[in-house]
């Protein structure tokens, strides 16, 4: 290997398979080479010239692995490479460099390639490998060891065939895997929430190979006894403040917004403050005893496995160095899609392998009650991507009984849902943010369509500056992931009426069904869920309202649907048989209260790239 130029730089004779012998450089930022022999990528046959095309670079961002592969064969392009011709071959030590191509189109998947080099020498390719990995692993962040759930039974039925897929990229990489294939709903749960400290910690993160079901287990099953924050307000606890300091904006929801004193007919005081069915247990049972024990390939992954010893280092959240990743094989998909940019097994594995990471806003959703006579504990609940009442509790709870038709089963159920078309009494009460006070002093001086012009929000990507001002403030504090909902400057409004949906969107949820997700500019991490409110209103309107959403148009743009950015809700229904989605999963519950824990978890993405 011989040095040119700058330290940095090196130039060596090596063969490349299926191209020749090749004047390899390495440089600061990739590994480049050219042909010597320049006739060597050209050939002939039937009197006819051929010219392979080859790459000639890779830089060290697109390269997740590099591999010392000892004596075999490399072929020439002296020759054409087809059914009848093969090139030279000779016998040589090897190495492979394992690199992908970006799409050359935003959101396109990512392609793995492979670039074999050789030379008589092992100790010239062994010299290579080692300076090939140094420059490769200069980001720290790459994971070395991970814990993996399969679903099998998820979307087409095609879990364990997608890690298939993609192991073979992990085990290039060196990253060690210890997968467990679930047998039962709630196997995931079980076996995350009765690791102990020092075993988890053992682990760079957690992958889940399935649909958000099977992510939202896998979250939920993490933060049931390691996220310590205080609960949301309860909405009883709201109920007994709002006569002292509460802001109502009481609706008559069916005729319109009620006319009550002020400008802006609101009367204004500041109140303090899977895939498969999965059920979640609550904190409190979750933390006890009877937490239940599971299996693994590699045997049993309860508590037991480790004794856990008040030495241990706790493992709480938010933190800053494990990461959640998820390889989609479920039936929408929508936090992939929403992270990556596109819903690719491949693409989503070598961003778990580069260590790529960006923190992710979720939902604590605290049900109070599960019917207005019930008396039961509290449970805490966690959402990524989304949790919806009334139409989208019916389409998840009507999908149940008709599993057998896979995703399918969702526009079957969907379809049944808008055709009852239910509407629900219920009561829903929001926090007030300063940008809603600023938008209604923008009204008040008619300068509300130039105002929302030129404030309207930055669609979420890669690198969004939005998203990125979390990692500049008092990072992974819990003071940071949980908004001041408490302030004694909170402000809360409350709808009163009926209501065909709830819905609360996190990210912006995108899927096959609404490309552009159900709030377009919802953000991954800046501390805000959007509050969606659809009032009872004529089939035909409703039908328009799901058409934009299909079509990518505005979904808000109707005067029965009502749309908030908002750091907390609370909810109070009147109907013995409430039910929630919550990341494509069934939760009963007539009472809850939902607040937003900015950047409480890290994820295997960069964001989207649109």
């Amino acid at each position: 290997m011989e040095r040119n130029g700058s330290a940095s730089t090196s130039i060596s004779t090596l063969f490349l398979d299926r191209v020749g012998e090749v004047a390899v450089t390495l440089d600061p930022d990739g590994l480049s080479w050219k042909p010597i022999d320049c006739e060597s990528i050209g050939s002939s046959c039937l009197c006819m010239n051929y010219r392979l095309k080859t790459e000639n670079r890779i830089e060290f961002s697109n390269v997740y692995a590099v591999e010392l592969i000892d004596w075999g064969l490399i072929e020439d392009a002296n020759r054409y490479s087809g059914s009848f011709f093969s090139g030279n071959k000779f016998e040589m030590y090897r190495f492979v460099v394992h690199g992908f191509h970006r799409g050359k189109t935003h959101g396109s998947p990512w392609t793995v390639c492979e670039y074999t080099f050789g030379h008589k020498d092992m100790f010239i390719c062994q010299s290579w490998v080692e300076r090939l990995i140094a420059s490769t692993n200069n980001d720290a962040v790459r994971p070395k060891s991970l814990l993996v759930f399969v679903h099998p039974l998820c979307g087409k039925g095609n879990g364990i065939k997608t890690w298939e897929t993609v192991a073979p990229i992990f085990s290039h990489a060196k990253v060690r895997t210890e997968v467990t294939v679930t047998q039962r709903a709630g196997h995931a749960f079980d076996c995350i929430a009765s690791l102990s400290h020092r075993e988890l910690s053992s682990f760079d993160g957690i992958v889940a190979v399935g649909g958000d079901g099977l992510f939202n287990e896998v979250l939920n099953g993490l933060l049931s006894s390691r996220h310590d924050a205080p609960y949301p307000p309860s909405p009883q606890e709201l109920d007994n403040k709002s006569e002292k300091n509460c802001q109502h904006l009481n609706n008559d929801i069916s005729h319109g917004r009620a006319s009550l004193n002020g400008a802006n007919g609101m009367l204004s005081a500041p109140l303090c403050g899977s895939d498969d069915l999965e059920p979640l247990l609550s904190a409190v049972e979750s933390n006890g005893p009877g937490v239940s024990k599971c299996t693994t390939n590699n045997g049993p992954c309860s508590a037991d496995l480790f004794t856990v010893s008040d030495e241990d280092v706790k493992v709480s959240f938010p933190n800053d160095w494990f990461r959640l990743g998820l390889i989609p094989a479920g039936s929408t998909d929508a936090i992939v899609i929403s992270t990556t940019g596109t819903r690719d097994a491949v693409t989503s594995a070598l961003h778990i392998i580069l260590g790529k990471k960006m923190s992710l806003d979720i939902a604590q959703v605290v049900r109070w009650k599960t019917s207005p006579s019930s008396t039961e504990v509290p449970s805490v609940h966690y959402a990524a991507s989304f949790a919806g009442y009334g139409f989208y509790g019916d389409v998840i709870k009507e999908s149940e009984g008709y599993r057998w038709m896979g995703p399918k089963r969702y526009d079957f159920a969907g379809t049944v849902a808008f055709l009852k078309h239910r509407s629900y009494e219920a009561k829903v009460t929001f926090l007030k943010t300063e940008e809603q006070e600023t938008s209604n002093i923008a009204s008040d001086i008619q300068t509300s369509q130039l105002f929302q012009k030129n404030s309207k929000n930055v669609v979420c990507r890669a690198n969004c500056s939005i998203c990125n001002d979390f990692k500049n403030a008092a990072q992974h504090s819990a003071d940071v992931a949980v908004s001041p909902i408490h302030s004694q400057d909170s402000r809360w409004i409350e709808y009163k009426g009926r209501f065909l949906s709830v819905g609360a969107a996190i990210i912006s949820c995108r899927n096959e069904r609404a490309p552009k997700g159900l709030v377009a500019e919802a953000h991954l991490a800046d501390g805000f869920l959007h509050l969606i409110l659809i009032k009872d209103c004529p089939h035909p309107l409703y039908l328009w309202h799901l058409i934009n959403l299909k079509r990518g148009s505005n979904p808000f743009d109707f005067a029965f649907v009502e749309h908030h950015k908002t750091p907390a809700f609370t909810f109070v229904s009147s109907h013995n048989e409430s039910v929630w989605n919550v990341d494509g999963e069934i939760l009963q519950a007539c009472q809850v209260s939902v607040q937003v824990c900015r950047g409480l978890i890290n994820l295997f993405a960069s964001g989207p790239e649109v």
